[in-house]
Order: structure tokens, then sequence, then C-alpha cells
């Protein structure tokens, strides 16, 4: 499906999308390509970590990054000569790397150097590399607001704007090897779009379609379909459905590639839609969450992108020539939220079912999971040294573990000494272990700022990769003339070399030197520190590049997945039985995301250990029950749509936090119900009351009756459901029909 709301919007292959922004004089977040990728979204072209309006008319080359996950806002790392300042250039992602090309630059403020340009520059995700690519041969005419795209492994560039006229070239470079590329004029044929510029671009199944677009001064409403394979252009109609005119819609189309035929999008009534993303810096989700707001305004030069089973919106011009920096978050599918980090969230908060008791220098109090510090978060990241005091502590009482469980599945606590570890970071620390996340504190406070380097310390200390990303990004952006003496002197304290290196090239900065020698702080600092600051102000060091991949460590969902799969096999403390088969578990995570659980191991342990397994009075397959556990450990929904006929009911009999898994099987049955499978669907949605399933299967029962009926599993349905299938034949058959019938016999 490819979706034309009102805008630039591209679907690619990849994870998430990046969004292309333009100058500040569009507020930061006005946007003018997109394209999926990896699980982040970046913006390049626009600085904004805060994605609210500015007036100002200065062109930017930074790079940020977008969370979708998070909805949080980063600097992205970047090494290397960034493309100039510009907008209206494209972005698109290839492999490990996004490629930029063109754009306009120059100075908006002066009305200086003003120009198109036709570089290519490549930024590498994994080491935060920008490098421009050197090509021979002919290049594509400078040009801006045009469309790109990959395909077949390689960028395609169509139309767009050289600043004198509009465009309907396409070139084409291969993105393999850079040393042996060049650029390459494709030759078009069939119905070619007009000159054109500011239009989507997106590719499906060897085509790529260009919708809409600003020809001469008109706005235009036309599809057009290109045929890589044989460079064939073919008009689309879309008269029939789509207006053209001066206002701003909102309304969002959807044109289905397989049917040829065109929609309009009606979002649910009770649609929740959230403002920009930085208010979720200020405002707490429980707030967020009950905030509704109208749909979104009209717009154009939005980005808008799929990542997954949603659509994101991001920026444009609104009414009356307003620049926004709105992000919009369209859900295609009808799953309620993945609801992991929150259940374990809770675990830590409630302190359910601990096993641990670390003591904190020369205080205890802290009691925690035994799961926390193995496949949970702990092995997986490299937390050698909480991992092996944690196991050295245990090992005289795991072979005596189950004969010792009492009935409410209580041992006394084991306690674990972490001396280096100091209560609040230490607390900090965990709340990440749990939930992937840390609450940051007020930015630029110099007490706050210390708190999170005294955690960075703990993460290199227990090899927390992802942690200490997080603190870095949250160090780095918080340091400025008021506190880099201090952060700086307590970087040297605590040997945290990179955030030294940070402060150091902060304070050295022309614009910011006199006056940091200036403060009194500065007379206080160590000698060996004024030494350094002194040197380095007179003997930069070289820079080094390094092409070795940036270690962003593992996610939850990584670490659970890993945990599940053995990497925690020897802390399982419950033995969960499918038809007499044995399947080790852990009791803190089952009690974390279901309250069935939950309720068992307070109230009720048996004896041995060992809980059977059910969905009612249904034994689920054993495929389908590792379908289960993993949707208990790390949120996985995707199954086959066999498992999900077993599935379809587990919510309800487990307690899960809400009805995503439901929601998937549904779907996943609706979407592959066949003639062979559709009478054991039927039975399942029967019994779990699931109406809209059942009336699905009778529909089809009911236009496949003659390769329904020969199925032997029609003859051992109940009589109910019989009776269900004769109706639905008898509502379906016209008068005309059954008038036929009658002379027949």
């Amino acid at each position: 499906i490819l979706d034309v709301s009102a805008g630039m919007g591209q679907r690619g292959a990849g994870g998430a999308f990046s969004i292309t922004a333009t100058s500040r004089a569009l507020p930061c977040g006005d946007a003018n390509g997109a394209q999926r990728w990896l699980p982040a979204l970046q913006i390049c072209g626009r600085r904004s970590s805060c994605p609210f309006p500015s007036r100002r008319k200065t062109m930017l080359n930074d790079l940020l990054r977008f969370d979708v996950k998070d909805c949080s806002w980063c600097r992205a790392f970047t090494t290397g000569t960034p493309p100039a300042p510009r907008y209206h250039h494209s972005a698109v992602v290839y492999g490990s790397s996004m490629f930029v090309f063109g754009g306009y630059t120059g100075d908006i403020y002066s009305n200086s150097n003003l120009k198109n340009k036709n570089d290519l520059f490549e930024y590498k995700f994994a080491t935060g590399q920008w490098t421009e690519w050197k090509t021979e041969g002919r290049l594509p005419v400078a040009r801006s607001a045009h469309g790109a795209t990959v395909y077949s492994e390689k960028l395609w560039i169509f139309a767009g704007y050289d600043g004198n006229a509009r465009l309907n070239d396409m070139w084409t470079i291969g993105l393999q090897d850079r040393e042996l590329t060049c650029w390459e004029e494709i030759e078009q044929s069939g119905e070619i779009p007009p000159s054109c510029c500011n239009f989507p671009v997106a590719v499906c199944k060897d085509k790529m379609f260009v919708f809409s677009g600003q020809s001469g001064a008109k706005i235009t409403n036309n599809l057009f379909q290109f045929e890589f394979k044989e460079k064939i252009w073919t008009r689309i109609p879309t008269e029939h459905l789509l207006r053209a005119d001066n206002t701003l819609p909102n309304e969002l189309h959807c044109y289905d590639v397989d049917s040829q035929t065109w929609e309009v999008i009606q979002p649910s009534p009770d649609s929740e839609v959230k403002p920009s993303a930085f208010l979720s810096a200020f405002y707490s989700p429980s707030f967020l969450t009950h905030l509704l707001l109208p749909l979104p305004s009209g717009r154009l030069f939005h980005a808008a992108a799929v990542i997954s089973d949603a659509m994101y919106i991001f920026g444009g011009t609104v009414d009356n020539n307003i620049r926004s920096g709105e992000m919009y978050r369209f859900q295609f599918s009808c799953y309620p939220k993945c609801t992991l980090h929150e259940d374990y969230g809770r675990l830590w908060e409630n302190r359910q079912f601990s096993d641990l008791e670390f003591v904190l220098g020369e205080v205890s109090g802290f009691r925690e999971h035994w799961i926390g510090f193995d496949g949970k978060r702990g092995s997986q990241q490299g937390c050698d040294c909480l991992y092996s005091t944690c196991k050295k502590q245990a090992a005289p009482r795991e072979c005596s573990l189950r004969s010792s469980i009492t009935a409410a599945g209580a041992l006394p606590l084991l306690e674990v000494p972490i001396r280096e570890a100091e209560a609040q970071p230490f607390e900090v620390l965990m709340q990440f272990l749990y939930t992937d996340k840390i609450k940051y504190p007020r930015k630029g406070h110099v007490q706050d700022v210390l708190l999170i380097m005294d955690v960075y310390k703990l993460a290199l200390n227990f090899k927390l990769s992802r942690l200490e990303q997080l603190c870095l990004q949250y160090i780095e952006a918080s340091v400025d003339l008021q506190n880099v003496l201090i952060v700086c002197e307590n970087a040297n304290k605590l040997q945290l070399d990179q955030l030294k290196e940070h402060c150091l090239n902060f304070v050295v900065k022309e614009s910011h030197f006199n006056q940091v020698i200036m403060m009194k702080e500065f007379e206080h600092l160590s000698s060996s520190l004024i030494v350094e600051i002194v040197r380095r102000k007179q003997q930069p060091p070289v820079r080094m590049h390094s092409d070795q991949p940036l270690d962003i460590g593992t996610s939850l969902i990584q670490d659970m997945k890993a945990y599940l799969e053995g990497a925690g096999i020897e802390f399982c403390d419950i033995i969960l039985l499918l038809d007499g088969h044995p399947r080790p578990a852990h009791k803190a995570i089952l009690a974390a995301r279901s309250s069935y659980f939950e309720a068992m191991f307070r109230s009720f342990m048996p004896e041995d250990g060992q809980v059977n397994i059910s969905i009612g009075e249904m034994v689920p397959s054993k495929q389908a029950f590792e379908s289960m556990l993993r949707y208990i450990y790390y949120g996985e929904v995707n199954m086959p749509p066999e498992d999900s006929l077993y599935l379809f009911a587990a919510p309800y009999y487990y307690g899960f936090s809400n009805n995503r898994l439901q929601a998937y099987c549904k779907q996943n049955l609706e979407m592959n119900v066949t003639v062979e499978n559709v009478l054991q669907i039927l039975e399942a949605a029967d019994k779990t009351q699931a109406l809209d399933m059942k009336r699905h299967c009778l529909h089809i029962i009911v236009h496949q009756f003659t390769k329904v009926s020969k199925l032997p599993n029609l003859r051992s349905l109940s009589q109910p459901l019989l009776l269900d299938i004769i109706e639905s034949l008898a509502n379906h058959i016209s008068d005309k029909q059954c008038a036929e019938l009658g002379s027949d016999i």
C-alpha cells in the first residue's frame, strides 16, 4: 500500500525512517524526504532537540535521531566532513548507510552563495562517518526538491528544480562500490510525468510510484508508475477521487497496488493524536496518554514514512505558511501497544519475588530478582562483574533450589555486596536494566549531571554499552559554560576519558576559552588539569577516525530473547509442563507479564515447582506454546496462523496486560484463513465468543461451500455450529436461487 498524505513520503527497505529537514526558517521540523531504515528516525539538515517553530533563517547540517520507541530526540554521532548546510535535498538508505544527494545551499540570511548542488554523501550508521563520493564522468544537473529512492542496489534520482526550471530527467548510480561506479542517465519512455518538484516517491514490486507534485504554478494530483525493468512510465487515473485545489487537505488516501484502487482511510473515532514528541521530556506518559488533540491539520512539505505497523508524519507547512514541528503517528493495525517495558518496570517498582539483596557500601536494602543479572541484562551485555559476583554467592544454594521452595515460593534473600556503588546511581542503573530507559533529571543542573556521571561510571564497570551511550548523550548535551569545569574535573577524578575529552574540547573552543579561564572555578582546578587545558589550547590533538563500529549494546528485547533461548537456563526456578513435557522458566518473568502466574505464585506454589500449561480446556501445540513464551518473555507476536488458532484465547486465560496478543491472532487468522483450516478456526472463534471472527469464517464457508462440504472435519462439528452454517447458507441464497432449487427437486 502506498500512502499519499499530501506531502513528502516514501516507503523503502529497513526498519524505521529518516527525515531530511530544511533550514531553520522552517521550524525545527519541516522536512523534505523520508526513508524507512533502522529502529529510529534521523533528521539531517535541521537542528532540533525540540521540534518547535523558530524564526531564524540559518541553514543547518546537523544530524538528529528520534527513537520511535522511547519518543526521544538526541544528536546522532558523526565524524568526518558532513554535507554543507542545505534543504530540499534527498536522503535514502542502502544497507547500513544513508545517502544524501543535492539540495539547495548557501546563506539565506545574507542572500549570498545560493545555489543547487549535485554532490553525493554517505553516512555510515555503524561508525557515524560522513564521506563524499567523488565519481568520474557526467553528473546529474544540480538540483533540489527532487525525488530519490533505492532499487536493485542503485540510487535513483528523478526530476526536481535546477534553479531556473523544473526537470523530469532520471539518473542512477550503483551503491555497492564507490570506486567502480558512475552516474548514468536513464532513457525513459511511455507517459513520462511533466517536469515537477516537491513530490513523494515510493517503490513497490519492481515499480516506482510518483504522486502529485508541483508543475509550474499548479499543484497536480497525478499518480505515475515507472517500471524499472522496461523503463516505461504509465499514468494512473486519480481524478475520480482526489482533489487538487488551493486548500491543504488532511485526508489520508491509500492506493492498493494489487487491485489498483484508491480508498480514503477513515481513522478511528477515538484516535489519540499526541503532539510533538518533545513534550514527552516534560510530561509523564500517563498525562500524554490522556491528552487528546484534533487530527493533524492539512499541510505540505512534511515527511511521511512507514515503520512496522504505523505511519509517522513529521513537520510540514500548515495554514498561513506556518512551519510545524509536530510528530504524529498513524496506527495501521488495531494492535494495542506492547507493555513489555511497563510490565518489567512494575516488577522493579514492586520488588515482587525478589531473591537478591544488594549491599551498597555499608547500606543494604536493594532487593532484586535473580533474573536481572545474567540473560536479562547481564551476560548479554558483558556485565561480567555483576554476573560473577551473583553466581559466586548463589552457588551453595543452587543444588537445593526446588526442594527448599516454600508454599509461597519464597527463599531467604541472598546478599550480594556491591561496594563501589552508591544508592542513587545504582537505582538508576537498576531502572535501566528493567525498562531499557533512565529518567533523565533536569538538563544542565550540576548535581544531576554529576549523578548521571556516577551512573556512567557504573555502566563502564559493568560493561553496559547501551547505558553508557544514554548517559553520554545526556551529559554531553548538558555541558555548558556554567558547569563544564566541574564536569571536567569530576570526569578526570572518575577516569572517564571520553567525557573528559569532550569537556576539554568544549573549553578550548575559540568562543569559550576566554570566558572559562576567567571563572573562579578555573583557579581551583588541579594543576595537572590546568596544564592539560593550556596544552590543548596551544596544540590540539589530531583527531583519529576509527572505522570500528560503535558498540551500542543490546536492548531489553534482545536480552530477553537470548534469555529464553538458553542464556538464563541455570537460573530457572519453575517448570512448565506441556502435556507432561517439562520446560524450565522463571517465576519473576511469568509473574511480571501474567496476572494468572502472579496470583499463583503469591498464594499457591506447587510443592514440586511444576505447573501444567493449558488454555482453558485446550492444551496448545508445542510450537504454539513456544510462541506464547516468546510473547511473554520479549513481546514477540509474529507466528504462523496455526499458532494463532491455539493462542487466540490465551490473553483471557493468562491475564496479560492487554489484548495485544489476541488482536494479532485475530488479524493473523483473518488474513490467513483458508478452505483447509476455516472449520478449525470457526470452532475456536465459537468457543471464545469472537463473534466477528466467527462471521468471517461463516462468510468464507458460504462462498466456498462446494469445497468446504468435502472436508472431513465438517461432519465432526457440533450441532449448533452446523445450524449456524445452514442459516448462513440460507441467508446467502437469493429467492431466485431457492426457486431454482425447488424446481430441481
